[in-house]
């Protein structure tokens, strides 16, 4: 176990991650901007350092950080959920520091991140995708052709994407055309790559996750589903556990594709295999979220299982 541990991040997240450490008996480093100094997280830390002015890029300062763990002599760095918790390049920095880093390896950020690389590595493991792109549309005219053939309506979405920005359903043509330029420029400006793909549209869809946790050793296992298909403008409103949808066969089916993918990129730590339903229940893998996530309470309100404990052990 480890003796101490930063946080980074900060409000609530930071809070709920210094809680599972005070009861593990870890002390904890928490970091802060000058917005921040002030916030319940510093209070509740056993240490904490000032990390910079920016109330936002201060906390996306990899290298600052990883400078605070060291001279903090803490053993782990946790992300928590948002800013730099999926960003492979900040799992390495902690990494190659000799610091533990309570994530999955930089190789599953990278293969989940980038949204086409996902759907085949899924595909190469029997994974069921929605049909569509096997990789980035490069133009208009190229998008034109690839939505005739899977028939409207489609999806437009940004390759890096995630949380519900760079996407777009086109009914016909006219909303392709309207559209690709406008997805590209969200998708630039919000990932740093204007890169995207399409997928034909799942009308009328359930989205179902699954929470997966998974060993250094191959162990993976799922904790089943919460059903997030109550969203306004693609973001989650409620989410539902056990979902009312699934009866226990298609639980149990979609349970096993969950841990199949996890597999597929040996992953490690706690993770969230997203699927869509169909009307027809069918269902396809649509994203794979490196990290603990923000409605992560919700399974251990229906499990027992402390997850962030379950992350540091």
């Amino acid at each position: 176990m480890f003796q101490r541990m930063l946080i980074a991040n900060r409000g609530e997240c930071a809070v709920r991650l210094i809680r599972a450490c005070q009861e593990l008996g870890i002390e904890t480093v928490a970091i802060y901007s000058e917005a921040d100094a002030h916030a319940v997280h510093v209070k509740k830390a056993d240490r904490a350092v000032m990390i910079g002015p920016d109330p936002v890029r201060s906390y996306l300062n990899i290298h600052r950080i990883v400078d605070i763990a060291l001279e903090m002599k803490a053993d782990a760095v946790h992300p928590g959920y948002g800013f730099l918790s999926e960003n492979a390049d900040f799992a390495e920095a902690v990494l190659d520091a000799g610091l533990v880093w309570v994530g999955p390896r930089p190789e599953a950020i990278r293969a989940m991140g980038d949204k086409t690389e996902a759907r085949r590595t899924m595909q190469a493991h029997d994974v069921p995708v929605v049909p569509g792109s096997d990789g980035p549309v490069e133009t208009l005219d190229e998008a034109l052709r690839l939505a005739d053939a899977f028939g409207y309506p489609v999806m437009l979405k940004a390759a890096a994407g995630g949380g519900g920005r760079g996407i777009r359903r086109c009914d016909d043509a006219e909303s392709l055309r309207a559209n690709y330029e406008l997805v590209r420029r969200e998708a630039k400006a919000a990932f740093g790559d204007d890169a995207v793909f399409l997928e034909k549209c799942i009308v009328e869809p359930r989205h179902i996750e699954f929470q997966i946790l998974a060993d250094r050793h191959g162990q993976v296992v799922h904790l089943f589903e919460r059903d997030c298909s109550i969203q306004r403008r693609h973001q989650k409103l409620i989410e539902i556990a056990p979902s009312l949808f699934l009866d226990e066969k298609l639980r149990a089916e979609m349970g096993e594709v969950a841990v199949r993918a996890g597999r597929a990129v040996s992953y490690e730590n706690a993770g969230t295999v997203e699927f869509l339903v169909d009307r027809d229940r069918r269902f396809y893998f649509m994203e794979m979220n490196t990290r603990l996530q923000v409605e992560h309470p919700i399974t251990e309100a229906i499990t027992g299982i402390d997850l962030v404990e379950m992350q540091i052990r």
